[in-house]
């Protein structure tokens, strides 16, 4: 895999599910427009339909939690690797921190080999719903662009993924969306093994990353217990907004939202001023936030205004699972 294969078009894209779109995530800087302005509507559109990452305190958590259990797993030789698992509700900021943390290992990596060639640091995937262990190798296989036959059986897949991950230096394997295994049916608790046997085969730390990790059938029965038994979780809730620290670490993401808007007539501190609106309004979580922030940005430069007020806010509507949250409660 060489540099010389990789996509290079800068357009949108979805999770990436291959080498090449994992590779384009990576290499694909952080928004940021032109030059030092002016810049015109449609090149502040297209800002601030990317936006910013910001990181939060458990991000940072999940970051230094990952980088101990690597060191820990580095030099060992047994069946027993340690393992993470980030559980939360949705629109938490999963999938973000699971593809960050890929990211930054994959740079860093790159870094320290000074080379884009033969390496792959990182594997991603998503568990496909109603997955089987066959389905789940074939994903990686997908990934990694092996010719994989339809005759070949399960055993002959994963052992050519996981001689092509060998091969690759792979060292961090991330797998999303861990709440679609039901281990409580047969097809969900062989596809939970094949995951366990790729973890005992291949020399490398996994992540996974789901919905409610702890409530799922994934931790339930002999096979959850192994797997409680080998893996940290870290739970990724909604900010609070109780405490002054939980306030400051929240004002603090609200002001870095506020510092990248791209808006003509915005005000610095605007948004850090409706911090405990903004928390009411999203129940604390990083996806709902995003989305209504850039909303708004995008609706000031359309019909404008330029700058983001609490009318404008309130106008926005947001996901239902946020509009629920904030919603009072029905009167008996």
């Amino acid at each position: 895999m060489t540099a010389a294969d990789q996509e290079t078009d800068n357009g949108p894209y979805a999770s990436p599910t291959t080498w090449r779109e994992w590779t384009r995530f990576v290499d694909t800087e952080p928004p940021c427009l032109p030059g030092p302005g002016p810049w015109n509507a449609e090149e502040r559109l297209d800002y601030h339909s990317q936006f910013v990452i910001l990181s939060t305190p458990t991000m940072a958590k999940i970051s230094l939690t990952l980088r101990r259990l690597m060191i820990l797993n580095r030099r060992h030789n047994g069946t027993a690797r340690r393992g993470l698992l980030i559980s939360g509700p949705p629109t938490t900021g999963k999938t973000t921190t699971l593809q960050q943390l890929g990211r930054s290992f994959h740079l860093a990596d790159r870094a320290r080999h000074n080379s884009f060639d033969e390496r792959l640091p990182v594997a991603f995937l998503s568990v496909p719903p109603a997955a089987t262990p066959k389905m789940l190798v074939s994903e990686l296989a997908r990934f990694l662009d092996l010719p994989i036959g339809k005759a070949m059986n399960q055993a002959r897949i994963t052992d050519i993924v996981c001689g092509a991950l060998r091969d690759l230096s792979t060292q961090l394997v991330l797998v999303d969306d861990v709440h679609l295994l039901n281990t409580r049916t047969r097809i969900g608790a062989e596809t939970s093994d094949q995951m366990k046997h790729l973890s005992e085969r291949l020399p490398a730390t996994f992540v996974y990353a789901g919905v409610a990790i702890e409530a799922s059938p994934l931790l339930t029965g002999s096979r959850g217990a192994q797997l409680a038994g080998r893996f940290k979780m870290v739970r990724n809730p909604p900010l609070a907004y109780g405490s002054p620290t939980q306030r400051t670490a929240w004002e603090g993401l609200v002001r870095g939202m506020d510092q990248a808007l791209r808006l003509q007539a915005h005000r610095p501190d605007t948004l850090t001023r409706h911090a405990p609106y903004l928390h009411q309004r999203t129940g604390g979580r990083i996806g709902s936030l995003s989305a209504l922030v850039r909303e708004a940005a995008i609706a000031a430069i359309l019909d404008g205004s330029e700058k983001i007020t609490k009318q404008l806010l309130d106008d926005i509507d947001l996901d239902e699972l946020a509009e629920q949250a904030a919603r009072p409660p029905a009167q008996a």
